[in-house]
């Protein structure tokens, strides 16, 4: 099993997110090829709370363009998964 480090890659900041926070559910990024059984071992490891939901999400990259010369670009694509964990637990996240 990797670390949860690799999986998991940066929290989703966000005002909706924000919001679902204080239900106990949690958006992190993480990485393209984990998969749910992944993420929910990770989020345990990392933090020491329980689980009891992942849902995944694969977002794609939005398509850009260069206003010079018209040519077309895509902005990076990238996997969500959205935790939640059981009555009680939390995460903080933004501690200072």
């Amino acid at each position: 099993m990797r670390d949860a480090a690799s999986i998991l890659l940066r929290p989703v900041v966000s005002e909706k997110t924000y919001g679902l926070m204080e239900n106990s559910v949690y958006v992190f990024e993480v990485d393209a090829k984990a998969t749910k059984i992944d993420v929910r071992r990770a989020v345990e490891q990392a933090f020491n709370v329980t689980v009891t939901n992942v849902n995944t999400l694969n977002r794609k990259g939005k398509t850009t363009r260069n206003r010079r010369t018209g040519v077309l670009g895509h902005k990076p694509g990238h996997k969500r998964a959205i935790v939640t964990l059981k009555s009680g637990d939390s995460i903080n996240l933004f501690e200072s």
